[in-house]
């Protein structure tokens, strides 16, 4: 039977990954008092989590002006946090917003056969927080294999073979 956990607020959320650059694991963790949760996640995922983020705040601050002039305190350490041990892997995410506590929820589901009931897990989080997560996951995303100016494939530390060089771009 599928499970749901709500991290509602999470006291860290973050992107994470393990490994070297071309071999990566990458990771959304998130924490409420004792209990962490942390999952698999694709890199690309992550990258598209800084876009999602971004145009849901912008949405947001057109719709739903901040009014507060002090920002409200965020997370500073971004790491992940040991032990990093995977519920499961994420097939897919949403973003959601509840107006009444000003907060954002990103919902995490397993990747599961088709027909099987995904488990879900919530992560609840203020937009100052999501700023600085919006920010890390950049970071974290560009901290990999430089990429080929030619083609835009990553470069692999023995070295690579750009088709674009010898005329057999796709």
């Amino acid at each position: 039977m599928a499970q749901h956990f709500e991290l509602n607020p999470a006291t860290h959320l973050t992107v994470g990954a393990i490994g070297e650059p071309g071999q990566r694991t990458f990771y959304l963790q998130g924490r409420r008092a004792a209990q962490t949760i942390s999952l698999i996640i694709e890199k690309e995922q992550a990258s598209m989590l800084t876009v999602s983020f971004d145009s849901l705040l912008t949405e947001l601050n057109e719709k739903y002006p901040v009014s507060r002039q002090t920002p409200e305190p965020a997370w500073r350490d971004m790491r992940l946090q040991e032990p990093v041990a995977a519920l499961f892997r994420v097939g897919n995410i949403g973003l959601g917003y509840n107006e009444g506590s000003d907060q954002v929820v990103l919902v995490a589901y397993e990747l599961v056969d088709e027909g099987e009931e995904p488990n879900v897990v919530s992560f609840w989080a203020s937009r100052d927080q999501i700023k600085l997560l919006i920010q890390h996951i950049q970071e974290v995303v560009q901290a990999g294999r430089p990429l080929c100016g030619n083609c835009g494939r990553p470069i692999d530390a023995e070295g690579h073979f750009c088709p674009q060089r010898n005329g057999h771009a796709h």
